[in-house]
């Protein structure tokens, strides 16, 4: 692709590195861009910058927040008596966005993966386990539903998480499996992801 400056070049190149944006949508961006006024360009860079020197994660769940703790955890209205465990940061994202679950969430960071190199060690397990058995508000942790992906990975991380669950007696359950096989619950649609969730079963390791 050949550009008429420089400057148009270096952008392209930047945006281009985001996911799901190739060359082209790169330039028709950075054009719209430069037919807005400045002050639109600066507010842009200004929130960017903002959002990576600023953002917190939840130092209970490890959610993104703009605080300390997150708005989820701290939330009065919550079921703190169910954790929902979930691969990353969008899969929050997407199961609020049904609005048919009301509990708290816990955000692993990843998927146990050995031919990726990540272990147990490498995931938030261990801060789960210590929530439950000492929850910062209170009331005991009865049921932890396990929202993994549906893959390889996926299964051998709730394979692992439930046997440690079971040493503290808690209930475990998995969301039914009416999201697809080797799918990623940020892309299932609002109502297959919402009756997952209402109906989840018993997780089962053995």
């Amino acid at each position: 692709m050949n550009f008429p400056s420089k400057l148009i070049e270096d952008a392209v190149n930047e945006i281009s590195r985001l996911p799901g944006i190739g060359k082209k949508t790169a330039l028709r961006l950075a054009l719209h861009l430069l037919k807005q006024k400045e002050s639109v360009t600066e507010s842009l860079s200004s929130s960017i910058l903002k959002l990576r020197s600023e953002i917190k994660y939840c130092e209970i769940c490890h959610n993104i927040s703009d605080a300390a703790e997150c708005s989820i955890c701290t939330s009065q209205r919550r079921d703190r008596k169910v954790i929902c465990l979930v691969e990353e940061i969008p899969d929050v994202l997407a199961i609020e966005n049904t609005s048919q679950y009301n509990g708290l969430y816990h955000v692993l960071g990843g998927v146990i993966s050995p031919i990726q190199g990540i272990g147990p060690d490498e995931l938030k397990i261990e801060s789960l386990l210590k929530r439950i058995e000492n929850p910062k508000y209170g009331e005991k942790v009865e049921e932890v539903i396990l929202a993994l992906p549906a893959t390889m990975e996926g299964d051998t991380t709730a394979f692992y998480i439930t046997r440690k669950l079971k040493e503290q007696g808690v209930k475990v359950s998995t969301i039914a499996r009416g999201i697809p096989v080797g799918g990623e619950l940020e892309y299932t649609d609002e109502v297959t992801l919402g009756r997952s969730i209402l109906t989840r079963v018993n997780y089962s390791a053995e």
